[in-house]
This record gives structure tokens, sequence and C-alpha cells, in this order.
């Protein structure tokens, strides 16, 4: 084999010996002698196609891949079949509270954004008991009144919704459809700043105790914001297990000297 190159106006020719056991190997040569190409994601590409993972700032691979020839340059069929997703899914139940009002699950082989949706399915549509309308007496603590009405909203309620019928807008509040909640706390002046927990939230079973604006007449029963015709605590069903928000120390507000708060919920 011989090349010419050109070096300082000189051509200068370059041999080179092909050996036999090249000779051989050229004639002997077949395409289908090649190894294979390996096939497949590499470990890093199918830890991103198949995890979610949790760093301590945020979590990771958080989107999907949905298009199915994504990967088909390395052999991965990456469309979603269903006979695949039925033999790979699984729900293992962890754990179930006695009272059977909680439960720790993990769902195994489902896209993120498919168990994203199960979450917000299952917050959206389960009924739940929870702080709709707060009549506040009296607020003088740095947390306005509308924040601390969004914040009593969120605090879970630990009360099964199937014992309660929905109430419409044309209902009037009563013990079968209603639960209120007394909030009054105080922080005494030269006391330290203090911290309002849901554990001052009190079951009021008789129904509101704050009396509605009416026109002076003294010759009725004061009117209030609910008209319970029995005790809510007469119920076997909270007899032994009274109603209270789930988690009792659920911050709410922090009170300086001199500053209050009073409220129904």
């Amino acid at each position: 084999m011989a090349n010419e190159e050109e070096e300082g106006g000189k051509k200068i020719e370059i041999r080179r010996i092909v050996t036999e056991e090249e000779k051989t190997f050229a004639k002997n040569f077949n395409i289908n002698d090649l190894p294979d190409i390996p096939t497949g994601l590499p470990p890093h590409l199918e830890l991103q196609r198949t995890r979610v993972v949790c760093k301590n700032d945020a979590p990771i691979h958080t989107s999907s891949v949905v298009y199915s020839g994504a990967y088909n340059a390395v052999g991965v069929d990456n469309s979603v079949k269903l006979e695949n997703f039925s033999e790979n899914f699984k729900v293992e139940v962890i754990s179930i509270s006695e009272d059977g009002m909680d439960m720790e699950f993990d769902m195994i082989g489902i896209n993120a954004a498919i168990a994203n949706a199960f979450r917000r399915i299952l917050l959206a549509e389960l009924p739940s008991m929870a702080i709709e309308k707060v009549f506040v007496a009296n607020n003088t603590s740095l947390v306005q009144d509308e924040v601390l009405a969004q914040r009593l909203g969120l605090i879970p309620i630990a009360a099964d919704p199937r014992l309660f019928d929905y109430l419409s807008e044309s209902d009037q509040p009563n013990e079968k459809n209603t639960i209120v909640f007394k909030l009054h706390a105080k922080c005494e002046r030269g006391e330290p700043r203090l911290k309002v927990l849901t554990q001052e939230l009190i079951w009021l079973p008789n129904g509101s105790e704050m009396v509605k604006e009416s026109g002076g007449s003294t010759s009725s029963k004061p009117k209030t914001f609910t008209s319970f015709s029995r005790s809510q605590d007469s119920f076997p069903e909270f007899a032994d297990n009274p109603i209270a928000p789930s988690n009792l120390n659920i911050l709410i507000a922090k009170l300086g000297p001199g500053q209050e708060i009073e409220l129904e919920a």
C-alpha cells in the first residue's frame, strides 16, 4: 500500500506493508460476525425514566418522556401497553389506623404523573370535614382575619363525614350537618409571646354560642348561627370519641402581650 505526500515542494512516497494476517482477515471478513451493539438504556437513563429521586432540596426526574419512540435507537419500546401495566402495577398497604381513618400505601410500577393524579383525586373527591365559615368576635393579633380563616380551613378534623349530611345553601346548620368550634386565646401583658395551637379549638356539641345581631327584642331566646335540636355528644358515635382536630399541635398564630383572638368556626 502506497501513499504520496508533499513536504517542502517534494513528493514523498510512503509505503505500508500489509501483513499476511491482515490479508487473511480481510479475505474472511463478514459483517455478520461483528459483535452485537448493546441494547437497552444506560443505567442513568433508566433511572431517569423509571424513578423520581427525592433530593434534599427538591425531587428530580419528575417529568416523564411520553413519546413511544424516544428510545428506539437503543432498542427500547417506550409505549404504554395495558398488559405490561397490569403485570407491573401493584398497591402495597403499609398501615391502617385502628379507627380506619388513616391509611398509608405504596403504588408501585406507575408513572409519577398518574400517581400525582391519584393524589389530587384523593384530595378533591373524598369528602372530609373542614372549617368553612369563621365568625371573628375579636382579633388583635398580627394575623389578618382572612389569613386566620384560611389557616383554620386547612386544619384536618377527626370526624367521619359519613355521619353527617351535606349542607346546601338552603339548609339551616344543625347537629346533622354542622360542627362548631370556638377559640379564645389571650396573651396577658407582661407575659411572653403565646403560641396558639389547634388544641385551643374547643368543640361545641350544642352548637354556636355566638348571638346574632337582633332588633333588640328580649321576649325570645337569642338566636345563634346554628339551630341544634339536640347535643351532638348525645350521639353514640361521639360519646366516647369527641370531635377534635386530628393534630393538636398545629400552630395557628402567635400572640404578643395584650393581643387576643376570639372566634367561632
